[in-house]
């Protein structure tokens, strides 16, 4: 897998509809779950984008410190649904944090990660902060990673 990292305006028209339909499939038809994606936050994001021959296959969106917490995040975390089971979500994650400190000249990164994901989480460092709480209508946990 290859990866492109880029700010809003270096996306191509057709780079920003791939990432729009990946996370619209998966966010809002998969897991059947009506929300707002488009939360006014990808502008000033960097975006994280993950290719084979076969075209788009995952995405991450990185926010700096002061977007959404005081620290870095990482959201929009995303795997086609025929590339998972494939390791491909540990190396768009690795990729992301690496990119995080290095963009952003950081040490510590939070997210807020789908309950039932909490285990792929922890196996990549992160340490859950927050009991269970619901995102739009979806269990969450608030989740820091610390460089270490």
């Amino acid at each position: 897998m290859e990866f492109k990292l880029k700010s809003f305006h270096e996306l191509s028209v057709k780079e920003l509809y791939d990432i729009l339909q990946l996370r619209n499939e998966v966010f809002i038809v998969e897991q059947d779950c009506a929300y707002q994606d488009l939360d006014g936050y990808d502008h000033d994001a960097l975006h994280l984008i993950g290719r084979t021959d076969a075209g788009l296959i995952s995405y991450a969106r990185l926010l700096k410190p002061g977007m959404t917490y005081i620290e870095a995040a990482i959201g929009r975390v995303v795997v086609a649904s025929d590339q998972r089971g494939t390791k491909r979500g540990n190396e768009l994650m690795k990729k992301a944090m690496e990119e995080c400190c290095k963009q952003f000249s950081t040490n510590i990164i939070i997210i807020s990660a789908q309950k039932y994901l909490e285990t792929f989480y922890t196996n990549l460092g992160f340490v859950t902060e927050s009991e269970t709480y619901l995102e739009d209508n979806i269990p969450h946990i608030k989740m820091r990673w610390v460089k270490g």
